[in-house]
Protein backbone atom coordinates (compact mmCIF):
# COMPACT_ATOMS: atom_id res chain seq x y z
CA UNK A 1 0.00 0.00 0.00
CA UNK A 2 1.42 3.38 -1.01
CA UNK A 3 1.90 6.35 1.28
CA UNK A 4 -0.65 9.14 1.22
CA UNK A 5 0.46 11.65 -1.40
CA UNK A 6 -2.54 14.00 -1.40
CA UNK A 7 -4.81 14.54 1.59
CA UNK A 8 -7.93 16.67 1.16
CA UNK A 9 -9.43 17.47 4.56
CA UNK A 10 -12.77 19.21 5.07
CA UNK A 11 -12.58 21.44 2.00
CA UNK A 12 -15.50 23.79 1.42
CA UNK A 13 -15.85 26.24 -1.47
CA UNK A 14 -18.72 28.57 -2.27
CA UNK A 15 -19.46 31.19 -4.89
CA UNK A 16 -21.91 33.66 -3.45
CA UNK A 17 -24.72 31.55 -2.07
CA UNK A 18 -23.82 28.45 -4.08
CA UNK A 19 -21.84 25.68 -2.41
CA UNK A 20 -19.49 24.04 -4.91
CA UNK A 21 -17.81 21.86 -2.28
CA UNK A 22 -19.04 21.04 1.21
CA UNK A 23 -16.66 19.47 3.73
CA UNK A 24 -14.94 17.28 1.13
CA UNK A 25 -12.30 14.87 2.37
CA UNK A 26 -10.37 12.21 0.47
CA UNK A 27 -6.93 10.64 0.39
CA UNK A 28 -4.92 9.75 -2.71
CA UNK A 29 -2.23 7.12 -2.24
CA UNK A 30 1.08 7.41 -4.06
CA UNK A 31 1.13 5.35 -7.24
CA UNK A 32 -2.65 5.04 -7.53
CA UNK A 33 -5.07 6.05 -10.24
CA UNK A 34 -7.76 7.71 -8.13
CA UNK A 35 -10.97 8.58 -9.98
CA UNK A 36 -13.32 11.35 -8.89
CA UNK A 37 -16.76 10.87 -10.39
CA UNK A 38 -20.22 12.35 -10.06
CA UNK A 39 -23.05 13.95 -12.04
CA UNK A 40 -22.54 17.27 -13.81
CA UNK A 41 -22.20 20.09 -11.29
CA UNK A 42 -21.07 17.76 -8.51
CA UNK A 43 -17.93 19.81 -7.80
CA UNK A 44 -15.29 17.63 -9.46
CA UNK A 45 -13.52 20.35 -11.43
CA UNK A 46 -13.79 22.75 -8.48
CA UNK A 47 -11.87 20.20 -6.42
CA UNK A 48 -9.08 20.05 -9.02
CA UNK A 49 -9.03 23.86 -9.20
CA UNK A 50 -8.52 24.02 -5.43
CA UNK A 51 -5.75 21.42 -5.63
CA UNK A 52 -3.90 23.23 -8.42
CA UNK A 53 -4.18 26.61 -6.69
CA UNK A 54 -6.65 28.22 -9.09
CA UNK A 55 -9.33 28.46 -6.38
CA UNK A 56 -8.81 29.12 -2.67
CA UNK A 57 -11.43 27.33 -0.55
CA UNK A 58 -13.06 29.05 2.41
CA UNK A 59 -12.36 26.10 4.72
CA UNK A 60 -10.26 22.96 4.90
CA UNK A 61 -6.79 21.97 3.75
CA UNK A 62 -5.12 20.13 0.88
CA UNK A 63 -1.75 18.66 1.81
CA UNK A 64 0.68 17.45 -0.86
CA UNK A 65 3.27 15.07 0.55
CA UNK A 66 6.69 14.64 -1.03
CA UNK A 67 9.66 12.66 0.22
CA UNK A 68 11.20 15.60 2.04
CA UNK A 69 8.32 18.00 2.66
CA UNK A 70 4.60 18.55 2.96
CA UNK A 71 3.00 21.60 1.32
CA UNK A 72 -0.40 23.11 2.05
CA UNK A 73 -1.71 23.73 -1.48
CA UNK A 74 -4.65 25.97 -0.57
CA UNK A 75 -2.18 28.71 0.37
CA UNK A 76 0.15 28.17 -2.60
CA UNK A 77 0.15 30.06 -5.92
CA UNK A 78 -0.62 28.02 -9.06
CA UNK A 79 2.89 28.50 -10.46
CA UNK A 80 4.41 27.24 -7.23
CA UNK A 81 2.04 24.26 -7.18
CA UNK A 82 3.27 23.38 -10.68
CA UNK A 83 6.89 23.78 -9.58
CA UNK A 84 6.22 21.30 -6.77
CA UNK A 85 5.33 18.69 -9.40
CA UNK A 86 1.53 18.92 -9.58
CA UNK A 87 0.44 19.06 -13.24
CA UNK A 88 -3.01 19.05 -14.78
CA UNK A 89 -4.96 18.89 -17.99
CA UNK A 90 -8.22 20.73 -18.61
CA UNK A 91 -11.70 19.83 -19.89
CA UNK A 92 -11.24 22.19 -22.82
CA UNK A 93 -8.01 21.95 -24.77
CA UNK A 94 -5.65 24.73 -23.65
CA UNK A 95 -2.83 24.44 -26.19
CA UNK A 96 -1.08 27.04 -28.35
CA UNK A 97 -2.73 26.11 -31.62
CA UNK A 98 -0.30 27.98 -33.88
CA UNK A 99 2.75 26.26 -32.34
CA UNK A 100 3.99 22.77 -33.18
CA UNK A 101 3.54 19.72 -30.98
CA UNK A 102 7.22 19.90 -30.07
CA UNK A 103 6.98 23.58 -29.11
CA UNK A 104 3.91 22.97 -26.95
CA UNK A 105 5.65 20.16 -25.09
CA UNK A 106 8.81 22.22 -24.63
CA UNK A 107 6.69 24.97 -23.07
CA UNK A 108 5.61 22.38 -20.50
CA UNK A 109 9.23 22.31 -19.33
CA UNK A 110 9.17 25.95 -18.20
CA UNK A 111 9.30 25.20 -14.47
CA UNK A 112 12.42 23.07 -15.01
CA UNK A 113 14.39 25.69 -16.93
CA UNK A 114 17.18 27.42 -15.01
CA UNK A 115 18.75 29.82 -17.53
CA UNK A 116 17.56 33.22 -18.68
CA UNK A 117 15.54 33.77 -21.83
CA UNK A 118 18.46 35.72 -23.34
CA UNK A 119 20.85 32.83 -22.78
CA UNK A 120 18.37 30.38 -24.22
CA UNK A 121 17.90 32.50 -27.32
CA UNK A 122 21.65 32.82 -27.77
CA UNK A 123 21.84 29.03 -27.34
CA UNK A 124 25.37 28.80 -25.99
CA UNK A 125 27.15 27.00 -23.17
CA UNK A 126 24.92 25.84 -20.29
CA UNK A 127 21.77 27.07 -22.04
CA UNK A 128 22.52 24.84 -25.03
CA UNK A 129 23.09 21.81 -22.80
CA UNK A 130 19.87 22.56 -20.94
CA UNK A 131 17.92 22.77 -24.18
CA UNK A 132 19.23 19.38 -25.29
CA UNK A 133 18.36 17.82 -21.94
CA UNK A 134 14.81 19.17 -22.08
CA UNK A 135 14.48 17.95 -25.66
CA UNK A 136 15.41 14.42 -24.56
CA UNK A 137 12.61 14.42 -21.99
CA UNK A 138 10.11 15.70 -24.56
CA UNK A 139 11.15 13.12 -27.14
CA UNK A 140 10.52 10.34 -24.60
CA UNK A 141 7.00 11.71 -24.08
CA UNK A 142 6.42 11.88 -27.84
CA UNK A 143 7.38 8.22 -28.10
CA UNK A 144 5.26 7.22 -25.10
CA UNK A 145 2.13 8.89 -26.52
CA UNK A 146 2.83 7.70 -30.07
CA UNK A 147 2.73 11.15 -31.67
CA UNK A 148 6.04 10.92 -33.54
CA UNK A 149 4.46 11.66 -36.91
CA UNK A 150 2.98 14.91 -35.57
CA UNK A 151 6.14 16.28 -33.95
CA UNK A 152 6.47 19.31 -36.25
CA UNK A 153 2.77 19.82 -37.07
CA UNK A 154 0.90 22.90 -35.80
CA UNK A 155 -1.43 21.72 -33.04
CA UNK A 156 -4.41 23.48 -34.61
CA UNK A 157 -4.14 21.25 -37.69
CA UNK A 158 -4.42 18.01 -35.71
CA UNK A 159 -7.47 15.90 -34.92
CA UNK A 160 -9.21 16.35 -31.57
CA UNK A 161 -7.97 13.01 -30.24
CA UNK A 162 -4.33 13.82 -31.05
CA UNK A 163 -4.68 17.27 -29.48
CA UNK A 164 -5.85 15.62 -26.26
CA UNK A 165 -2.71 13.45 -26.34
CA UNK A 166 -0.58 16.56 -26.80
CA UNK A 167 -2.24 18.19 -23.80
CA UNK A 168 -1.48 15.09 -21.74
CA UNK A 169 2.09 15.26 -23.03
CA UNK A 170 2.48 18.89 -22.03
CA UNK A 171 1.40 18.02 -18.48
CA UNK A 172 3.89 15.14 -18.46
CA UNK A 173 6.66 17.48 -19.61
CA UNK A 174 6.55 18.96 -16.12
CA UNK A 175 7.74 15.55 -14.83
CA UNK A 176 4.97 15.58 -12.22
CA UNK A 177 4.64 13.49 -9.12
CA UNK A 178 0.88 14.07 -9.21
CA UNK A 179 -1.15 14.42 -12.41
CA UNK A 180 -4.67 15.90 -12.35
CA UNK A 181 -6.67 14.83 -15.40
CA UNK A 182 -9.96 16.64 -15.99
CA UNK A 183 -12.01 14.52 -18.39
CA UNK A 184 -9.12 13.53 -20.69
CA UNK A 185 -11.47 11.34 -22.77
CA UNK A 186 -14.38 13.78 -23.18
CA UNK A 187 -15.63 13.97 -26.75
CA UNK A 188 -13.63 10.97 -27.95
CA UNK A 189 -14.84 7.98 -29.92
CA UNK A 190 -14.42 4.45 -28.57
CA UNK A 191 -11.05 3.82 -30.19
CA UNK A 192 -9.64 7.14 -28.98
CA UNK A 193 -10.87 6.43 -25.44
CA UNK A 194 -9.18 3.04 -25.45
CA UNK A 195 -5.93 4.64 -26.57
CA UNK A 196 -6.12 7.37 -23.92
CA UNK A 197 -6.92 4.84 -21.18
CA UNK A 198 -3.84 2.87 -22.23
CA UNK A 199 -1.68 6.00 -22.13
CA UNK A 200 -2.95 6.91 -18.64
CA UNK A 201 -2.07 3.39 -17.46
CA UNK A 202 1.38 3.68 -19.06
CA UNK A 203 1.99 7.04 -17.39
CA UNK A 204 0.97 5.55 -14.05
CA UNK A 205 2.86 2.26 -14.35
CA UNK A 206 5.92 3.14 -16.45
CA UNK A 207 6.51 6.67 -15.15
CA UNK A 208 5.25 6.03 -11.62
CA UNK A 209 2.98 9.07 -11.68
CA UNK A 210 0.04 9.25 -9.29
CA UNK A 211 -3.12 10.25 -11.18
CA UNK A 212 -6.34 11.90 -10.07
CA UNK A 213 -8.84 11.31 -12.87
CA UNK A 214 -12.19 12.96 -13.53
CA UNK A 215 -14.08 10.90 -16.06
CA UNK A 216 -17.74 10.27 -16.98
CA UNK A 217 -17.21 6.96 -18.79
CA UNK A 218 -17.87 4.45 -16.01
CA UNK A 219 -16.45 1.52 -17.96
CA UNK A 220 -13.11 3.34 -18.18
CA UNK A 221 -13.23 4.37 -14.51
CA UNK A 222 -13.96 0.85 -13.31
CA UNK A 223 -11.29 -0.67 -15.57
CA UNK A 224 -8.30 1.52 -14.72
CA UNK A 225 -8.92 3.03 -11.26
CA UNK A 226 -7.49 1.76 -7.99
CA UNK A 227 -9.90 3.85 -5.93
CA UNK A 228 -12.97 5.97 -6.64
CA UNK A 229 -14.44 8.95 -4.81
CA UNK A 230 -17.99 9.99 -5.70
CA UNK A 231 -19.25 13.57 -5.36
CA UNK A 232 -22.82 14.78 -5.57
CA UNK A 233 -23.92 18.38 -4.95
CA UNK A 234 -20.44 19.14 -3.61
CA UNK A 235 -20.40 16.35 -1.03
CA UNK A 236 -18.67 12.97 -0.88
CA UNK A 237 -21.28 10.22 -1.10
CA UNK A 238 -18.98 7.29 -1.78
CA UNK A 239 -15.34 6.30 -1.52
CA UNK A 240 -13.69 2.94 -2.05
CA UNK A 241 -12.59 0.42 -4.62
CA UNK A 242 -14.43 0.41 -7.97
CA UNK A 243 -16.44 -2.65 -6.87
CA UNK A 244 -17.41 -1.08 -3.55
CA UNK A 245 -18.49 2.17 -5.15
CA UNK A 246 -20.43 0.56 -8.01
CA UNK A 247 -22.54 -1.35 -5.49
CA UNK A 248 -23.28 1.61 -3.23
CA UNK A 249 -27.02 2.50 -3.07
CA UNK A 250 -26.18 6.20 -2.60
CA UNK A 251 -24.04 6.21 -5.74
CA UNK A 252 -26.64 4.32 -7.75
CA UNK A 253 -29.32 6.80 -6.66
CA UNK A 254 -27.17 9.78 -7.64
CA UNK A 255 -26.68 8.41 -11.14
CA UNK A 256 -29.90 6.51 -11.82
CA UNK A 257 -32.50 7.70 -9.33
CA UNK A 258 -34.01 6.36 -6.12
CA UNK A 259 -36.02 3.62 -7.86
CA UNK A 260 -32.89 2.06 -9.32
CA UNK A 261 -31.17 2.19 -5.94
CA UNK A 262 -34.13 0.41 -4.31
CA UNK A 263 -33.99 -2.31 -6.95
CA UNK A 264 -30.20 -2.69 -6.59
CA UNK A 265 -29.38 -1.81 -10.18
CA UNK A 266 -25.64 -1.19 -10.64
Amino acid sequence: MGVNQLVVDGVSLSFGGVDALRDVSLTVRQGDIHAVIGPNGAGKTSLLNCTSGLYRPQAGSIAYHQADATTELTRTRPDRVAALGVARSFQNIELFRHLTVLDNLMLGRHTRMRHSLAAALAWFGPARRQELEHREVVEEIIDLLEIQLHRHAPVGALSYGIQKRVELGRALALEPGLLLLDEPMAGMNTEEKEDMARFVLDVNELKGVTCVLIEHDMDVVMDISDRVTVLNFGQVIGDGTPDEVSGSPAVIEAYLGSEAATEGVA
